[in-house]
């Protein structure tokens, strides 16, 4: 079974990450905080850079800090992974304020009316919800949020009103 290089401590591979191997940093604690360290540090590979990996890093920094603090940390997280990968930010790539915006909300709301007892168990319940549901944005917003420029450089509040549905 392929295991994730960063779940299992190997930090030089430059294998994309399998559908398998984007749960593999949930493994145990020890492979979440390697992760993280990993994603600190900007020694995280670009293809573990997966949505879980997002959904399981802000839970685990809403886990012990407020929402605005949560979001303050994954903006600059993003931005420095994005920088040590080569990715650019620019208009059309890489950071995007309202999806992280939106996802740091939605996950630290998750996560702070749970009762986790660990970062590590907050990060595996996020995950275990938000893990594979990319599209979830798509409920709050009309547009294609994801192609939309302003979107990418500031924060657009969702235009649907879920209560009207």
């Amino acid at each position: 079974m392929p295991t994730n290089p960063i779940a299992s401590g190997i930090t030089g591979s430059s294998n994309p990450a399998t559908a398998q191997d984007a749960f593999a940093l949930l493994a145990s604690e020890a492979s979440l905080q390697r992760f993280v360290e990993a994603w600190k540090s900007g020694k995280l590979p670009k293809s573990a850079w997966t949505h879980a990996a997002h959904v399981a890093m802000a839970a685990y920094f809403a886990f012990d800090h407020a929402a605005d603090a949560t979001f303050a940390i994954m903006k600059a997280g993003i931005l420095h992974h994005n920088t040590s990968v080569g990715t650019p930010n620019t208009e059309d790539n890489g950071y995007h304020e309202t999806l992280t915006r939106f996802w740091s909300s939605e996950i630290g709301e998750f996560v702070r009316s749970g009762r986790f007892h660990s970062r590590f168990e907050a990060a595996r319940a996020a995950v275990s919800v938000f893990g594979e549901d990319r599209d979830r944005y798509r409920q709050f917003y009309s547009f294609d949020v994801v192609r939309d420029r302003r979107a990418r450089r500031e924060w657009v509040a969702p235009d649907r009103n879920l209560l009207a549905k």
